[in-house]
């Protein structure tokens, strides 16, 4: 590591297509690497791992500043993305190379991973014996790049994944209220009330209504990627406005009848994040209005997006300024 400010974390908690994206962007944290550790062969494929045959499991690594989120913190929230008590790989994933594990890096956090491992097994959250393992951290090798940032990469992918092996359900069980009070720590007020309580933002007074520089628009919770700004367009209302979302199958609708009024909510499919509200009298292709609020929303301009993990959409940019030339 270049910063001796940073340290490094090193976490197994099964697929580790679902453990990044509940550290990324987090405060202090650098960066997060998938990769393959805890094994006997030098640089092993994901094929080999998954064969089982080098005794690598699937981990991530955590670069980050303990001043501005403690070690303790990262311990909190691994519990909370894992089954701590199943020895036999995780969820939908059998097999070793699944199994959970902490891999610390200094004396420190081995005390206080054992620490944590303890109070989650007296605090008798579960029923179960707590089997995740505190080892010492060895050599890490980077996945397979396809595998970086693959909920940001492969959304549709990566949502139905996490559904169907159950993981989400799991964690909703036995971590509901816990994920309340650490989006409260994430967020700020506004974001967090509109998201998690339906609230709305005030007209013309918020974020993106008039935003118009190239990008796209992804969910303030999980960062699934929602619109484009080549979607974008200015409705008078003083929201953010969109003809339609960057992939409908990362779009839930729903009948919402407060205040009154019967309309159709607009929720994100992964995060369940309130967003706003459609409409049908938008502009054409789609003669739909998309209004959403800032608060729901990250921008990322278009020249970010490749260091950002979302470089597949830049495609979108590069295709609307050939049709403009030509």
């Amino acid at each position: 590591m270049g910063d001796k400010r940073h340290e490094l974390a090193t976490f197994a908690g099964g697929c580790f297509w679902c453990m990044v994206s509940p550290f990324d962007k987090l405060p202090g944290i650098i960066k997060v690497v998938s990769g393959y550790t805890g094994g006997h062969k030098e640089n092993p494929t994901y094929e080999e791992v998954c064969a089982g045959t080098t005794g690598h499991c699937e981990a991530v690594q955590i670069t980050f500043d303990p001043s501005l989120f403690p070690y303790e913190r990262l311990l909190e929230i691994f519990w909370q993305q894992i089954d701590p008590t199943d020895p036999g790989g995780q969820f939908y994933d059998r097999g070793d190379s699944y199994r959970t594990a902490i891999f610390y890096h200094n004396e420190e956090q081995r005390v206080k991973a054992e620490a944590s491992k303890r109070a989650l097994e007296e605090s008798g959250r579960f029923d179960k014996p707590i089997v995740t393992e505190i080892l010492p951290a060895g050599p890490f090798y980077p996945a397979e790049e396809y595998h970086q940032d693959f909920y940001k990469k492969n959304p549709l992918h990566y949502y139905a994944y996490r559904k169907g092996s159950g993981r989400d359900q799991f964690l909703e069980k036995h971590w509901g209220k816990e994920k309340k009070r650490w989006l409260r720590e994430r967020l700020k007020p506004l974001q967090y009330e509109v998201t998690q309580n339906n609230a709305t933002e005030p007209p013309f007074q918020n974020e993106y209504w008039d935003n118009e520089r190239d990008g796209i628009y992804v969910d303030i919770v999980s960062g699934e990627p929602l619109f484009s700004s080549l979607d974008k367009f200015d409705a008078g209302c003083g929201w953010p406005s969109f003809t339609r979302p960057l992939h409908e199958e990362l779009i839930v609708k729903k009948i919402d009848t407060s205040h009154n009024m019967v309309r159709i909510e607009v929720r994100s499919k992964g995060a369940d994040s309130h967003l706003g509200h459609v409409f049908d009298d938008g502009p054409p292709p789609t003669g739909l209005r998309y209004c959403i609020n800032s608060a729901a929303l990250r921008f990322i301009p278009v020249e970010d997006l490749e260091k950002e993990g979302y470089g597949q959409y830049v495609k979108l940019f590069q295709q609307r300024r050939d049709e403009s030339k030509s």
